[in-house]
């Protein structure tokens, strides 16, 4: 498994969607996963230290894990089918290792606040990574005009195959991002 870091939270012009860029801890690589709203701006607020007198419900899920004498160990992202990434958490509780599926998204927001590590396989890395060295040379990122979050019916409609959706991907700068604030 390889350990990655959010390295930033964008918005994807083309289709306005919030996109968490992941970054190997002890590479180059990067790994750009298209998000809700809800998520990006629970991610974006932990990034940013913000804290509210309630907690939210990323805040409530880690308290929950806290409070039944439990930790969050890491969060795997194993795969991506048909354009959707899945995600583990691992939950140790007296010395029992518990496998929790979630989203991505859900899933780095309460690694951020339980300080636990993030990782990926390096099979998933190479299949769906951008290199930043080669990103910025590589292109138009708007040239497809379509979400790569979609759903499989929505994205063949658009006439966008596996092997576009890839070179897409191999395009991408995070530069070419909005910045996304919550």
């Amino acid at each position: 498994m390889i350990e990655v870091r959010v390295q930033s939270l964008g918005l994807d012009k083309s289709s306005n969607t919030p996109v968490v860029i992941l970054q190997e801890v002890d590479g180059e690589r990067v790994l750009p996963i298209w998000i809700g709203p809800g998520e990006a701006s629970a991610i974006a607020m932990e990034l940013a230290g913000m804290k509210f007198s309630r907690p939210l419900t990323h805040d409530l899920l880690a308290s929950v894990i806290s409070g039944l004498g439990a930790r969050l160990v890491r969060v795997l992202i194993t795969k991506v089918m048909e354009n959707t990434y899945y995600a583990e958490l691992i939950v140790e509780r007296k010395g029992q290792l518990i496998s929790v599926d979630a989203r991505p998204s859900d899933s780095i927001a309460i690694a951020l606040r339980m300080g636990a590590r993030i990782l990926t396989t390096d099979a998933l890395l190479e299949q769906n990574a951008v290199d930043v060295q080669e990103a910025g040379d590589m292109g138009d990122p708007d040239q497809f005009g379509v979400d790569p979050d979609d759903q499989t019916e929505d994205a063949e409609q658009a006439g966008l195959r596996a092997e576009e959706l890839k070179e897409y991907l191999r395009r991408l700068d995070p530069e070419d991002f909005g910045r996304f604030n919550p």
